[in-house]
């Protein structure tokens, strides 16, 4: 959320940011950390992490709240916006020996005021399951590592399952487990049961059913996250080869694949309604993946380094139709607004829309866009479903380029429309948000070089579209190809708000209904409380 922007101060920490709803404050009081405040060396540490349930108890403080630090697990009663963070009474607090905590997550479905299900995964490889709220340990997955020996890199519940669990690891492996199921004394067999390309699925092989119940091979080098959809039907993971890869979980089947411009893929998240996929990654951009025509639509630039958080604001998330895009910003946003003057705003194609509550926020810079405009997207004539494309298959028409990019009108001089270009086009310009263009002046030159060097990483630039094959994807001809669309082939989202607000980088965002939770690799768990939504506030 640090980027820099017209010569700015940006070592200065903001504790407040502006958007079209108003005023968004952070809360001291509702600082999490652990108990003596101090930050921890975060050299050589995992990246701190935040999960919450609900236990919809009758004291009104039903949040509860579980974080890592260090070799360190906390659990603590989530008062949110409402009353000051009691630090010196955690529920529960763990300090771990020989390895550190790397990710966790609740079971939602079986979470009661006296009891609660959390799964805890760890650098070592193991998986811990356990209970907060009652202090207990039920069980420990892959103790002997002889599953897998490298760290966890993600782990959630099968949604709808109480017992069902999924695990991710460097490795590029991926483990179902049945809590009920015991893990064996001997190092698992497999058997092949699908395979596809750049991924293969083994069932374990033994006379009684033992843990794990499928092992999952991802691509090439560690798989950092993955994500299942809104129904709970697809599977997204994103792996340190850069690619993207959509699967039906039930089905084990490929749905689809996207490769980053360069480097890996480290975050993925669903919009609300399932029809969009946004990845972040070693490149430094926002990808959004529609999930029907299994393509790049948009990339959202404005990151100076690594993307590693992506997420939804399923609060002011709309699946309607119709909905314009509404301008948000910083308090310097709307001085420099008021300064160019309302009718000079309105000369830009970048049409400021009225506030609506109904927005949606594919967040990693607090970017806003809808996740229902692309709906005038039709599938290519031709298409499978798959994004692969075959000589035998038809290539999907290039997206037309945002007027975001500086040099977009000069890249789409000449082209033919089309009545499914138009179609595209109008969705396109509501999904992304486009800055004023006296604005991005100030950017050109330093925006330009910035996409030119990218645009030009391939081997040729007068080479024709690279067809990929099912054979061995080979990363340095994607470029150009429905995989990976040269910058100037997608549009482009800007960033609307550009704040500092830690000092170490940034590894959790999440949501919550009055608030927004972040925490940094420094350890601090911070709460941002919506407009409104706090009555008052003491700094």
């Amino acid at each position: 959320m640090a980027t820099e922007g017209g010569g700015k101060e940006m070592n200065e920490i903001k504790t407040q940011f502006t958007t079209r709803e108003g005023l968004y404050k952070l809360l001291p009081h509702s600082e999490y950390s652990r108990p003596n405040r101090v930050p921890f060396n975060s050299q050589g540490s995992n990246p701190v992490r935040v999960s919450f349930v609900n236990l919809n108890d009758q004291s009104g403080n039903g949040d509860r709240l579980c974080f890592n630090v260090g070799r360190e697990l906390y659990f603590y009663i989530y008062k949110g916006v409402r009353k000051a963070a009691d630090l010196s009474k955690p529920i529960d607090k763990r300090i771990y020996k020989g390895t550190q905590p790397t990710c966790h997550d609740f079971n939602h479905l079986t979470a009661t005021a006296e009891s609660v299900s959390l799964l805890v995964g760890f650098s070592a490889g193991q998986v811990q399951l356990i209970d907060p709220i009652k202090k207990e340990t039920s069980k420990l997955f892959n103790e002997e590592r002889l599953i897998d020996k490298s760290r966890v890199t993600c782990v959630r519940w099968v949604p709808g399952s109480e017992s069902l669990f999924l695990v991710a690891h460097s490795s590029g492996n991926m483990y179902l487990y049945n809590v009920e199921h015991t893990c064996g004394t001997t190092a698992p067999h497999y058997q092949l049961l699908k395979q596809g390309e750049s991924f293969a699925v083994h069932t374990c092989k033994s006379k009684s059913t033992r843990n794990p119940l499928l092992k999952w091979t991802v691509g090439e080098g560690a798989l950092n996250e993955f994500a299942f959809s809104p129904d709970g039907k697809f599977l997204a993971c994103v792996s340190q080869d850069g690619f993207l890869r959509v699967f039906n979980f039930d089905s084990v089947e490929l749905h689809g694949t996207m490769k980053s411009y360069f480097g890996g893929l480290l975050c993925v998240c669903w919009s609300p309604d399932g029809k969009y996929i946004v990845t972040g990654g070693e490149d430094d951009l926002v990808t959004v993946w529609s999930f029907v025509d299994c393509r790049v639509i948009a990339r959202g630039h404005g990151h100076k380094s690594w993307v590693s958080v992506v997420a939804f604001d399923p609060y002011t998330t709309s699946v309607e139709e119709g909905d314009p895009m509404e301008f948000s910003g910083s308090d310097e946003d709307f001085q420099d607004l008021l300064h160019f003057g309302r009718d000079r705003a309105n000369s830009t194609q970048s049409r400021l829309s009225k506030r609506n509550s109904t927005d949606s926020r594919p967040v990693s810079v607090t970017a806003r866009t809808h996740t229902n405009v692309m709906n005038a997207t039709s599938p290519p004539a031709g298409s499978n479903g798959n994004s692969v494309t075959t000589p035998g298959n038809s290539v999907p028409p290039p997206l037309p380029r945002s007027n975001s990019l500086p040099h977009s009108a000069v890249s789409n001089a000449g082209s033919k429309s089309s009545v499914m270009d138009g179609a595209i086009a109008s969705g396109v310009s509501k999904f992304a948000t486009l800055s004023l263009h006296d604005r991005k002046e100030r950017h050109h030159e330093k925006d330009h070089k910035r996409n030119h060097s990218m645009g030009h990483i391939s081997s040729k630039s007068s080479d024709k579209l690279n067809l990929v094959t099912k054979n061995k994807t080979d990363p340095a001809k994607t470029l150009g190809t429905p995989l990976c669309p040269r910058m100037e082939d997608v549009p482009l989202l800007e960033p609307l708000i550009c704040k500092k607000i830690a000092h170490e980088r940034l590894t959790v965002l999440i949501f919550l209904e009055d608030c927004i939770v972040t925490a940094c690799q420094e350890g601090f768990i911070c709460t941002w409380g919506r407009p409104g939504k706090v009555v008052s506030f003491n700094p």
